[in-house]
């Protein structure tokens, strides 16, 4: 037990200073290359930060393990947005930008819609079977790669955050790569030993899947969003979680499902339903209280909302 505690502290040190360097290194690119941080966000430490959801997902996929592949990431998805999203804007209130809010912010709800009616698809019309197909995931790649071409294409780098120090491009890069690094391994240190720590103690194994699994893969966007939030750069850490969920359902998923159909067994409707309800919260944030932004008091409301269904899901298990 003590070494699995040692462990766990060392893997959350390495989560930190991972998403410290991944944050200067990419707030650096975006001061450099005139892109904004939001799609630097969106795009690097977006697609970087859901890594450990990827590895996870198709490992699972290609075992045969469907239930964990699509639950991690819809357990990732619910998590980035009410927890870290929660937590990010207690720290610090995050505007939303005109870009943010036509493009980025719909992408994820249609995204979030596309996984419920491709895998419920038998459920909710009583057409084929619950199952992601190998079609439906290269329909899922193909609107991620489209996606990622209208990000950088209508992205004029003109909705910059304050100053910030730079590097050479060569420095940034490493930094980048350095942080992604300290990120995965640092995650999968913590998962690991959290897993063993529980098990040590007798908690059920349903219990460790939906919370050590889906938030420990989380693990990077916390650490780079209380990071860059910390170091005001809000539009990076909004940029993060938007650009994770969305990575993780059209990259992830739709990788997974190339590599192997995914049948939707254990995934209930309510845990679908949450996912999309937590994207559009998101939407619903630009208009109540301060319009256009995320504020403190919508930051409590993403988080009671997390914890009345993590509430709900224990009492389920």
């Amino acid at each position: 037990m003590f070494i699995q505690i040692i462990i766990l502290i060392a893997g959350l040190l390495l989560i930190l200073a991972g998403a410290n360097y991944l944050v200067e290194g990419s707030s650096s690119v975006a001061r450099k290359s005139g892109i904004s941080e939001f799609v630097i966000g969106l795009t690097i430490v977006g697609i970087g930060t859901s890594t450990p959801e990827m590895v996870v997902s198709f490992i699972s996929s290609y075992q045969g393990n469907a239930d964990m592949a699509i639950g991690n990431v819809v357990g990732s998805n619910i998590f980035n947005t009410m927890l870290i999203l929660g937590v990010t804007a207690l720290i610090m209130p995050l505007k939303i930008t005109r870009n943010t809010l036509r493009r980025d912010i719909p992408m994820n709800i249609i995204a979030t819609m596309m996984l419920i009616i491709m895998g419920l698809n038998c459920t909710i019309f009583g057409i084929g079977n619950d199952t992601i197909s190998r079609i439906d995931g290269i329909i899922l790649l193909a609107v991620f790669a489209y996606y990622l071409y209208l990000s950088f294409k209508n992205d004029a780098g003109s909705e910059q955050e304050e100053e910030t120090r730079t590097f050479s491009t060569a420095l940034s890069i490493i930094m980048i790569a350095g942080g992604l690094a300290g990120l995965i391994l640092g995650g999968k240190l913590f998962v690991n030993s959290a897993s063993e720590i529980a098990r040590l103690c007798n908690v059920p194994e349903a219990f460790i899947a939906i919370t050590v699994m889906a938030g420990g893969t989380s693990l990077p966007e916390l650490a780079t969003c209380v990071v860059a939030a910390a170091k005001k750069r809000g539009q990076l850490a909004l940029g993060n979680i938007i650009g994770s969920n969305i990575s993780n359902i059209l990259l992830i998923i739709g990788g997974a499902a190339v590599v192997r159909p995914l049948p939707v067994k254990g995934i209930t409707p309510v845990d679908f339903g949450v996912m999309l309800l937590s994207a559009i919260m998101i939407l619903a944030s630009a208009y109540l209280f301060k319009k256009k932004e995320l504020d403190r008091i919508e930051g409590v409301i993403l988080l009671l909302t997390w914890g009345g269904y993590m509430a709900w899901l224990i009492t389920s298990l």
